[in-house]
């Protein structure tokens, strides 16, 4: 007898997750410093979901963005160009257009917040250009807050629960229904339509390819694995954290380190932080596409996937938790290859070589290329456990169609 899905209806709760504690960085401006101040109070204090925390990021540095380039008067604006002057303070612009931003995301941090603001503005001298520089900042974050209004941010959202083989079920120990599944009909921050980034979606289950991708996890990604190295194992737990908030602590040390002007850091944040937001939008909405399968309820049912190249284990174990959320595509290759891909644009390369911490691992992981890095995440998901490979792939190339678009028709110089 063929069972019927079952629907529950969600209201948009988010998952609390402890994230990563980034070590300090240098401090260049108030671009750089809003850039940390948002990062503490998105991973830190609000401790919002790595799938949700980049809807906050992008609002917070595209309105900074619109802000000091309202000054600068370099690239075309993201929303608007406000009236100011090229000596107008871009401090004071910056830091004023993350402040109003943050504080209407999060008003119990308000009084916190407000110290940081009032030591930013301290530090630029009083005049017309402090007041010029806040004029900007207020009109920016004004801008921001009505595009984003009604959004779609925390609506409703139909979750619909398989039983067939390869249908998506929530999965043990919790067996939680995805509390971020509105993230699917989020308005997106840059690409006209989330189609345009569907995704091929996951192998037939009787296929060769399927079979290679669960036997990989199934050896791999189990708890208890004896082929997955120690240097395996250390590179999952790190990248098992918040992801844009781990990016936006290397771009924050990039621009600090390559002496970027504050105009310059304004648009790599924003830019970044935009192509992560629409390509975890775009992912969202592709795996609710697809609903496939997690490699723990695969291998735990095996027997009825009509595939004679894949063995039961109803005993198996992924070495993480698997998220309440279906397989496909995986959301960490998704807006870390937006970032990337972003961030050789940006700079015009890719042999940009780096570090990061991660408190989940507490070790830090150094990389010669950016492409090295979402090289690591598409294979640390399947290290996991909780992925299997066509996911990250196909994951990794919804994020490059993300950063492609934003090339075309976002950020262009001006003249």
């Amino acid at each position: 007898m063929t069972k019927h899905p079952r629907i529950v209806r969600l209201a948009g709760a988010v998952a609390a997750l402890v994230v990563l504690g980034s070590p300090a960085v240098a401090r260049a401006d108030a671009v750089t410093d809003w850039n940390g101040y948002a990062t503490t109070a998105i991973v830190t204090t609000a401790r919002q979901a790595p799938q949700v925390s980049p809807l906050s990021y992008a609002m917070v540095q595209g309105a900074v963005y619109d802000a000091v380039n309202a000054i600068d008067r370099s690239h075309r604006p993201y929303l608007v160009l406000p009236a100011a002057n090229p000596w107008d303070s871009k401090d004071a612009a910056a830091a004023t257009a993350a402040f109003l931003v943050l504080v209407a995301l999060f008003p119990d941090q308000q009084p916190a917040l407000q110290q940081l603001y009032d030591a930013s503005l301290a530090a630029v001298p009083d005049g017309p250009a402090k007041a010029g520089g806040i004029a900007a900042g207020e009109a920016a974050a004004a801008a921001m807050l009505a595009a984003r209004a009604n959004d779609g941010r925390g609506g409703p959202f139909d979750v619909v629960i398989g039983s067939l083989p390869g249908e998506w079920r929530p999965t043990p120990p919790a067996f939680v229904v995805d509390p971020t599944a509105w993230l699917a009909n989020v308005l997106p921050f840059l690409v006209p339509s989330v189609d345009m980034l569907r995704s091929d979606g996951p192998n037939p289950l009787t296929s060769a390819a399927y079979a290679d991708d669960f036997n990989e996890v199934k050896e791999v990604g189990s708890l208890t694995s004896t082929t997955r190295t120690p240097d395996q194992t250390d590179a999952a737990l790190f990248w098992q954290t918040n992801g844009p908030g781990l990016w936006n602590g290397v771009m924050n040390t990039l621009a600090v380190d390559r002496g970027l002007s504050s105009a310059e850091s304004a648009r790599l944040f924003a830019t970044a932080n935009m192509a992560m937001a629409d390509g975890v939008i775009g992912c969202w909405n592709d795996k609710y596409h697809w609903r496939f399968w997690r490699p723990v309820t695969a291998i735990h049912e095996a027997a009825g996937d009509g595939n004679p190249a894949t063995e039961p284990d109803p005993g198996w174990l992924p070495l993480f938790a698997t998220p309440p959320f279906p397989d496909h595509p995986s959301a960490h290759a998704c807006l870390s290859s937006a970032l990337v891909h972003t961030l050789q644009d940006f700079f015009g390369t890719d042999k940009i070589a780096f570090s990061a911490y991660s408190s989940n691992s507490r070790t830090t992981r150094s990389f010669d290329r950016l492409s090295d890095a979402i090289k690591e995440v598409n294979h640390a998901r399947v290290w996991a456990g909780i992925h299997f490979r066509t996911a990250d792939m196909q994951g990794a190339v919804l994020g490059k169609k993300v950063a492609q678009y934003m090339r075309a028709h976002y950020f262009q110089p001006i003249g």
